[in-house]
């Protein structure tokens, strides 16, 4: 594994992790994925791709390329899609010295970063060769996203509001730290958790009045998927309860009504962390047609 840069901003350079495929012969350029970190878009980091995947990416026959990339509240939206538009130009003009394929790179993202994966598929130009969105969202607007969530009011201590903006700060960040969890609601996590309670998490990451609708259409998958789309594979749990099961049903009924390469894998027993269960074989078997998929499409 390498670590490098691919853009600095304002003094604060935003790096990529490359695992490159230990039985590639020199000069022979072969598939990638480019993973973008979940977290909410307030945390996470690049070394969220756990082993796991990583074996099976490379199992599959694929480099492996995971981002970092600008978290809110301290940065917004439009600076963080930038980012991505930033690290795939970078990767493409890198890819023969990495020994990639530049015209076959998916990208795979969870959550958040899955939401960032499905709006790859018509911001990037040249757009990736596929798409894997685990857990996504193709609809900022959702209700969900819009008000306080019934699941983080009732399940979860209401957090104080203090706590919660003492835990965020002005400077530019691309990482979280290791006192950042949203699993135990510290530090950003407890940021990411009085958003959720208070519904103002869409509000915080974007910067943006919520009725301009006009504005988010752009930020938006499920309003900008055309014929030239990229294939897709989505994968959703019907437990989810962090990000609605219906996004991912809403994504897939437009990719069917464009014409678009694409696949739903669901689970009733999936919750939002599913990609992270060790030993889950219905994660392995969700693996493998992963795999399936993008041997078919890049």
């Amino acid at each position: 594994m390498q670590t490098q840069g691919f853009k600095t901003v304002n003094g604060h350079e935003i790096v990529a992790d490359i695992y490159p495929l230990s039985h590639a012969r020199d000069g022979e350029n072969l598939p990638a994925v480019l993973f973008i970190h979940g977290g909410g878009l307030i945390m996470g980091h690049r070394k969220m791709i756990a082993p796991s995947h990583i074996q099976a990416f490379h199992e599959g026959g694929f480099h492996v390329i995971s981002i970092d990339y600008r978290l809110a509240p301290e940065t917004k939206l439009p600076e963080i899609a930038d980012d991505i538009q930033d690290a795939w130009h970078w990767l493409r003009e890198k890819a023969e010295s990495f020994g990639i394929a530049r015209e076959r790179i998916a990208i795979v993202g969870h959550s958040a970063g899955a939401f960032l994966t499905l709006m790859s598929g018509y911001r990037l130009d040249p757009r990736p060769a596929a798409l894997v969105a685990m857990a996504g969202y193709g609809k900022l607007t959702h209700d969900e996203f819009k008000k306080p969530s019934p699941y983080y009011v009732q399940q979860h201590a209401a957090a104080d509001a203090n706590d919660a903006r003492s835990s965020v700060g002005a400077g530019t960040i691309s990482a979280s730290g290791p006192n950042d969890s949203m699993q135990r609601y510290t530090g950003r996590g407890l940021f990411y958790l009085y958003c959720r309670q208070q519904g103002i998490w869409l509000r915080e990451v974007t910067g943006h009045n919520l009725s301009d609708q006009e504005w988010f259409a752009q930020y938006e998958p499920i309003r900008n998927v055309s014929a030239a789309y990229p294939p897709t594979i989505l994968l959703h749990g019907e437990a989810d309860t962090d990000v609605p099961f219906d996004q991912s049903v809403l994504m897939q009924q437009e990719l069917n009504r464009h014409g678009i390469a694409h696949a739903f894998i669901s689970n009733p027993n999936w919750g939002h962390g599913f990609l992270y269960v060790p030993h889950d074989p219905s994660v392995n078997k969700a693996f493998t047609q992963i795999i399936a998929f993008l041997h078919q499409h890049v």
